[in-house]
């Protein structure tokens, strides 16, 4: 079980909430506020219990990294690079705080600077009920250290801002960082917040005990991306749907010919490992039995129809046909618990996008009837929000990698330190 903010007395203390405003920005504007109004939530409970103040932290991108290869850019390009301008323009949480504070309709006062190093001072001189925003965490480089030491530098830092540590980033969970596991060695007490503990709660089960029949439905471009997932989840499924690009490694493990289709390979004996192991364990796999292919792997292509499993060689499969969703909506049907992790076609390409969809559909009537259905996976919910569909989910995951890891069966750092 993990602890939760309302398993403390919050009252009159000072709270250091991790939050995941790792949102998608354009010339400084946020386009989607998707991972803001989760935490919500959890940072209006945490006021109304009466705080002396709750301080937030997040990352926002990789600055390093982006910088690097803006640097590059600039270099081959003969231009000159002002790297500290750049991440101020790009990685700034000013203007994420500025959003917040007109969501939530208080002021959010932004820590400001560059460094977030000695900033205890300034938080314990707020009025009670202040709410502050610290700059992006990875403007640090002891966020994201190989050494526990580095990171615990920074960890200790940002503890003494707080006598109680909140997570509510599940998205970062998964990565063992200054601000989502280290700093909990230096806090007395760590609880999760109301969304860390709606995606516990709804992931958790579907590989330790799920309602059953469980399908899952497992799509994307890469098998080496999702092996683990895949054994974890032949444990407990009834149905494993194998879609996307990778469903043609699979097939040509088969013995399919898949004309210019996707495929690694690589992991052809992997793929054959997997079904070998699904026979043994009763595990039905729906692979496609039909396609929509195309010449080129374009918007502007041309969908041709491919009835039968085999792909003639100038085509590439960019979606599944009907046959194939009609054995989709028989095996769905039955299910008691869906989880979905991975499109089954090119749905950004509008001419391929009709099997993602459909798929999206079916997992949509499976709520309605009762089944428990939860949608992980950062192209998963991109194509739920396309077709205006998420609302219809039990749980629509806010978590990529998170969410794939937790169903890899691991231990995530972020929620460990949430357990009583």
């Amino acid at each position: 079980m993990i602890k939760t903010v309302k398993d403390v007395n919050l009252a009159g203390k000072r709270v250091i909430m991790r939050v995941d405003f790792n949102v998608p920005m354009k010339d400084g504007v946020v386009q989607d506020d998707t991972r803001i109004t989760a935490a919500l939530p959890t940072i209006k409970y945490i006021l109304d219990q009466g705080v002396k103040t709750l301080t937030l932290m997040s990352h926002l991108g990789d600055p390093a990294k982006d910088a690097k290869k803006a640097r590059e850019k600039a270099e081959k390009d003969g231009k000159p690079f002002d790297e500290a301008a750049y991440i101020r323009a790009k990685h700034r949480m000013a203007p994420v705080a500025a959003y917040l504070e007109k969501k939530l309709g208080k002021p959010v006062i932004f820590a400001g600077e560059d460094s977030d190093y000695g900033k205890k001072a300034f938080i314990e001189s707020q009025k009670d009920g202040s709410v502050i925003m610290l700059e992006n965490t990875r403007f640090h480089k002891e966020e994201t250290a190989k050494e526990a030491s580095d990171r615990d530098k920074l960890a200790k830092e940002l503890a003494s801002y707080g006598e109680i540590f909140v997570n509510d980033a599940f998205g970062t969970a998964h990565r063992d960082h200054a601000s989502t596991a280290s700093i909990a060695k230096f806090v007395p007490l760590s609880v999760a917040g109301f969304l860390m503990e709606k995606e516990v709660n709804y992931l958790e089960p579907i590989v330790t005990n799920p309602q059953k029949p469980l399908v899952a439905i497992i799509g994307g471009a890469k098998v080496s991306s999702k092996i683990a997932v895949l054994e974890s989840l032949l444990k407990n499924a009834a149905a494993l749907v194998i879609g996307g690009g990778m469903a043609y490694t699979f097939l040509k493990a088969q013995g399919c010919r898949i004309g210019k289709s996707l495929v690694e390979d690589d992991q052809l004996d992997t793929a054959k490992a997997i079904l070998e192991a699904a026979k043994k364990a009763g595990v039905e796999i729906l692979l496609p039995v039909d396609h929509v292919g195309a010449e080129t792997f374009d918007a502007a292509a041309k969908p041709v129809p491919v009835e039968g499993v085999d792909l003639p060689a100038n085509l590439m499969g960019l979606d599944v046909g009907p046959e194939t969703l009609a054995k989709y909506r028989e095996v769905l049907a039955k299910a008691k618990t869906i989880v979905w992790n991975g499109p089954v076609g090119v749905f950004e390409f509008d001419a391929f996008a009709k099997g993602t969809e459909e798929v999206a559909k079916l997992v949509a009537e499976a709520t309605g009837r009762g089944a428990i259905t939860v949608v992980g996976g950062g192209d998963s919910v991109a194509a739920v929000n396309k077709f205006g569909l998420a609302s219809k989910m039990s749980h629509v995951s806010t978590g990529g990698g998170a969410s794939l890891e937790l169903l890899e069966g691991k231990k995530l750092p972020g929620i460990e330190v949430t357990r009583g």
